[in-house]
């Protein structure tokens, strides 16, 4: 840049002269001069700027020309300082102004020193074993200790964290991974999973994560790295990399940890002043007031500490929440848990010392429409109506007693056992809240509208002052008040959807375990999964959002009393987007993982036409083709059978299709004369067996749903092995 005494750096012109001389005596030009700038390329065109001329008039002023150009650039800083300072303060705003032009407004209600000590308690419990970073946002100083990591060796660099985030303090037990095989002469069959074995998440990620994988690649690796394709294997070069299951090696007491730095009285503050500079909170409501109320940390033992395979700290109990008459859906959940878990039904006796832990099933059973009143014979009622259900008498069979219970849901008495929430949630509208759409229940005898809430006698749900009970006509009967069940897609019962989305969090947090949907089929045993003490739902499609159709959460954790102290100020919205939101707004995600879809909904991707072009078997351009497999497609089924179905996943998710039967021309339970249908169960069906039934009065093929209900009725019979060449001993 330079003086401009002509456009090109000659004498000025008499035009240009003149022009100086009309405007020179101006007030503008006393305290500014045109500066060009040449462009590019180009040395007859130019820019021209202003410049001001702040040393030339604080001489005018009696200042010294070392004075005034020291004042002018002291000047300039303290400009350039103030809009840097505003500036930042800006940006505090950005994500404010963000949500409330997408309309996800913020959620937060905890301080960054409350975040740090979540995140702490959950490290030094054990339920970190991720080599990622932690999120710079919580401004840790230093890293926190790591049970659940071995001793630091060199990593891979698709295992290190970004430099700008800090790593946690591996002192864990050493991994041996596994190289899982059948072995001869048992090789018709996969192999269970070793007992006290984990998964290996983060390299499940590296492999599966969308939209860097594929699905089919993604199952490959599971299958594979499980041994799941046992006499199958092709040569296909070292698959080192594709090990992801090992044991812990080590020995000594339990590791007990207490959070390093960050306790009641000395938070890890941020070097900013704003202690919450980064975090915005909800509108509308305070603080919590730190410091949060957690309990001590949890021992961290390994497999090879603990002195019986399971540990009463970690229970292994699936839960299933189901509203409305027993139907074909939980038969066929429960069916595929016994065939495929490790519940030891293929010896007589159990060895619980010595042998794997093996799982339970919860189904939990909302009696009546989610808005319902309290029944005090509930439970008498309850299993008077199981034992009369074809599909769920077979279950009360005393061969299940140690592995399948039946529970009966009390929301009243559920919510009373959620510390967090105990003496606060009687407060709140309604409990019916998705995705801040809430739901009041409106009286039958009155105009006015009424809301949830629950009596305090602990009996049961209930809708005061309005009852909601059948009135004899079917278009009340039918309202979303008195639904019981999705029949069809047009009558869907969003209450009890409502009310499952809180009640998997409530279940997990109360007593541990994992959380399945009713429409969800087992395809594998959880061994490895169970190994893993880190929390988990899956990723929503193609979606960075949360999906809890399948949810894990550690018993009383510190995680769940976030959860449930944030949803309390968020009108206790449980939906899978708001929890996504709970979850990103107080960089926790790490600490709730979101697993790739592939691992229990297989199809979901291929459903949304993505990955089309390399799909997996089987392939679902839609989820109705599990129920209707299309005719070109209707070979594979029966010639496949289970193995050919989404191997190496974990479980299939078919999203919602109540009323869909899963075998249409045997659309009764088919287990063998142990487990014959009552008179009283057979006027409950709409299809009963036929007496001296034909080949050709069945269908000639067979859809998906069809054959993998054959299957595990098959095994219940006793005619065929489970998947891991088991045969169930009565």
């Amino acid at each position: 840049m330079r003086p401009a005494y002509g456009p090109n750096g000659s004498l000025p012109s008499s035009v240009y002269q003149e022009k100086m001389q009309r405007h020179g005596t101006s007030v503008f030009s006393q305290w500014f001069t045109p500066v060009y700038i040449t462009f590019p390329g180009s040395h007859k065109r130019h820019l021209r700027l202003w410049a001001p001329i702040l040393p030339r008039r604080l001489q005018f002023l009696g200042i010294g020309r070392k004075r005034s150009i020291f004042l002018a650039i002291t000047t300039a800083l303290f400009v350039f300082l103030t809009i840097f300072a505003v500036g930042k303060r800006i940006r505090g705003e950005e994500q404010r102004l963000q949500d409330y032009l997408t309309g996800d407004p913020p959620t937060l209600v905890f301080k960054r020193e409350d975040i740090q000590r979540i995140w702490q308690w959950e490290i030094a419990s054990g339920h970190y074993p991720s080599r990622q970073g932690l999120p710079a946002k919580l401004a840790l100083k230093q890293p926190p200790e790591n049970p659940g990591l071995p001793p630091k060796t060199a990593l891979p660099s698709r295992f290190r964290p970004p430099s700008s985030s800090i790593s946690t303090l591996p002192i864990g037990s050493k991994r041996i991974y596994l190289d899982v095989q059948s072995q001869r002469p048992n090789v018709a069959y996969p192999p269970r999973p070793v007992p006290g074995s984990i998964a290996d998440l983060d390299i499940v990620m590296q492999h599966c994560e969308y939209p860097k994988n594929f699905v089919r690649d993604c199952l490959e690796v599971l299958r594979i790295g499980a041994g799941l394709d046992n006499g199958k294997r092709l040569r296909r070069g070292k698959m080192d990399d594709w090990k992801y299951i090992y044991v812990e090696q080590g020995s000594g007491e339990p590791t007990a940890l207490i959070p390093r730095g960050i306790d009641a009285s000395e938070p890890q503050a941020s070097e900013n002043k704003d202690t919450d500079y980064g975090f915005t909170k909800r509108r509308g409501v305070e603080w919590e007031v730190p410091p949060i109320s957690l309990p001590p940390t949890q021992p961290y033992a390994s497999s090879s500490q603990r002195k019986t395979p399971c540990d009463p700290r970690y229970p292994r109990i699936f839960h299933m929440f189901w509203t409305g008459p027993f139907t074909d859906k939980p038969y066929l959940a429960l069916l595929s848990f016994l065939y495929t878990q490790n519940v030891g039904l293929h010896v007589t006796e159990y060895p619980v010392d010595t042998a794997a832990c093996r799982p339970q099933f919860w189904l939990w059973i909302n009696p009546g429409p989610a808005a319902s009143i309290p029944n005090p014979n509930a439970v008498r009622d309850m299993f008077g109506q199981l034992k009369a259900n074809p599909w769920a008498a077979p279950f009360l069979h005393p061969r299940f007693k140690d592995v399948i219970q039946f529970k009966l849901w009390n929301t009243t008495e559920q919510l009373d056992g959620v510390p967090e929430i105990k003496d606060h949630w009687r407060d709140l509208g309604t409990l019916f809240n998705s995705g801040g759409h809430m739901v009041k229940i409106q009286s039958k005898k009155a105009s006015e509208s009424t809301t949830i809430s629950m009596n305090s006698t602990g009996t049961g749900t209930g809708v005061q002052p309005s009852k909601a009970r059948p009135t004899g006509n079917a278009a009340d009967d039918d309202d979303m008040e008195n639904r019981l069940g999705s029949k069809s897609a047009s009558s869907y019962d969003r209450l009890s959807v409502i009310l499952s989305d809180m009640a998997r969090f409530v279940l997990c947090h109360r007593f541990g375990g994992i959380y399945l949907d009713a429409d969800t089929i087992f395809l594998r045993d959880w061994e490895e999964l169970w190994g893993s003490k880190q929390a988990f739902a899956y990723r929503w499609s193609r979606l960075e959002k949360y999906n809890t159709a399948v949810l894990h959460l550690n018993k009383g954790s510190a995680l769940g009393s976030f959860l449930f102290k944030t949803a309390l100020k968020n009108e206790l919205d449980f939906h899978p987007m708001t929890i996504s939101r709970y979850m990103k707004d107080a960089s926790m995600e790490g600490l709730l993982l979101r697993l790739p879809d592939a691992l229990f909904d297989s199809a979901w991707l291929n459903t949304e036409y993505y990955q089309r072009e390399r799909p997996p078997q089987p392939y679902f351009s839609e989820f109705g083709e599990f129920f209707d497999t299309s005719a070109a497609n209707s070979a594979a089924p029966q010639a496949l059978g289970f193995g050919g179905f989404f191997l190496g996943a974990f479980s299939y998710h078919f999203h919602n299709y109540w009323w869909k039967p899963f075998d249409q021309s045997r659309n009764y339970p088919d287990l063998g004369s142990r487990f014959p249908i009552s008179a009283e169960g057979r006027e409950k069906l709409t299809e009963l067996p036929l007496e001296g039934e034909k080949v050709e009065d069945d269908l000639r093929d067979l859809g998906w749903s069809a054959v993998l209900k054959r299957t595990f009725e098959a095994h219940i019979r006793g005619e065929i092995p489970n998947n891991y060449g088991e045969y169930i001993v009565w």
